[in-house]
């Protein structure tokens, strides 16, 4: 079982062979793709997601416009380990979320940083307002102090 946290969602990712570099530690270019994942799925499982090539909401058509991240300490080897994101702010058109890659009992931080999603209005590739629903369901990550 994953740790509990007071706010965000945490899920655990498998760290896969082809996930280490030469050094046997998790390659720094997997995280990006690990926290891209863990938070697709959280939105998929809420009916946020593409489906024929097609985004199932309009909330489902943003994209990442930061992206940084500190190491702390290698995952060394293949396993489980947890990431655990949230919403720090949910702005009209962005959201500036924060993430974590722990060990499964949380006493161990990898690597921590933040993402900045915006919302694109589909014709114009502007950014736009998020939808009610799709607010409604970004709260749900909100950090509560």
């Amino acid at each position: 079982m994953t740790a509990a946290v007071a706010y965000g969602h945490t899920t655990r990712v498998p760290v896969h062979f082809d996930d280490l570099d030469a050094l046997g530690v998790l390659h720094n270019a997997r995280y990006a793709v690990m926290i891209e994942r863990a938070m697709i799925n959280w939105w998929a499982e809420r009916g946020v997601s593409f489906a024929d090539g097609r985004p199932t909401t309009p909330d489902a058509f943003n994209v990442v416009r930061e992206y940084a991240i500190t190491f702390h300490v290698p995952v060394r080897g293949t396993g489980e380990i947890a990431v655990h994101f949230w919403v720090e702010n949910l702005g009209t058109t962005s959201a500036d979320y924060h993430f974590r890659f722990t060990s499964i009992d949380n006493r161990t931080v990898y690597a921590e940083g933040r993402r900045v999603n915006i919302h694109l209005d589909p014709a114009t590739m502007r950014p736009s307002p998020w939808t009610e629903s799709g607010r409604e369901l970004a709260s749900q990550l909100l950090r509560v102090d």
